[in-house]
């Protein structure tokens, strides 16, 4: 077997590394901080964690439809689908799409990612981050890596048993449905995509949906 020669210039370089990483390591900046609960740090609301979520995902630019049941859900998607006069609705979820053909709502089709043309993409999630007004999705979901991205408008259905209060306790929420078999993706989307890199203008659409639904389910 051949063994490569190391230059003395490349070995001065590794020794000095080897040297910082034998060191003690740097104590943790503010320690305190892990001895704070949650509560502690953040400031307790009167608000439900429903209306707290809904009020943050608004102010990020999410529109918000409250749903007193499925019968609401159902409805409320028709009249979006009529309203925007969209050709085609595509749905990543098996379950929602039963549900929707199971109630004559024909014109939502099953999603596709070769299809390009399709003007909005309803899936579901694995929680409602209420602090921040975001969605949990994972790859754990059918379609879970591209149905939230890839199509100009996003609608996410929840249900009131998927609301958590910080990204902590949607991570339990994951352990408790997976176990120890976590997705190997799972990404936290905050309101519609957007971006400022192009000449520090703030640009919505670029990189994702430019609109973000949550059909929100009390049940």
């Amino acid at each position: 077997m051949q063994t490569l020669r190391t230059s003395k210039s490349k070995e001065k370089i590794l020794s000095k590394i080897r040297n910082g990483l034998s060191k003690a390591k740097l104590e943790m900046p503010f320690p305190e901080v892990e001895r704070e609960s949650v509560d502690q740090i953040f400031q307790k609301s009167d608000l439900t964690p429903e209306e707290v979520f809904a009020n943050e995902f608004i102010r990020l630019g999410g529109k918000f439809v409250f749903c007193e049941n499925e019968h609401d859900l159902l409805e409320n998607i028709n009249a979006l689908y009529d309203n925007r006069g969209w050709n085609d609705l595509l749905c990543s979820s098996p379950r929602l799409l039963e549900i929707f053909h199971n109630n004559k709502l024909d014109f939502v089709n099953a999603a596709d990612p070769k299809d390009a043309t399709a003007e909005a993409c309803i899936t579901e999630c694995e929680a409602l981050v209420c602090r921040t007004g975001s969605i949990l999705v994972s790859s754990g979901e059918h379609l879970g890596r591209t149905a939230p991205v890839f199509y100009p408008v996003h609608i996410i259905v929840a249900y009131s048993s998927q609301v958590v209060n910080d990204l902590q306790d949607g991570i339990d929420l994951l352990k408790k449905k997976y176990g120890s078999n976590l997705p190997s993706m799972i990404n936290l989307n905050t309101g519609p995509s957007r971006t400022a890199d192009i000449e520090k203008t703030l640009v919505v659409g670029v990189h994702g949906p430019g609109e973000v639904f949550c059909f929100f389910v009390n049940a």
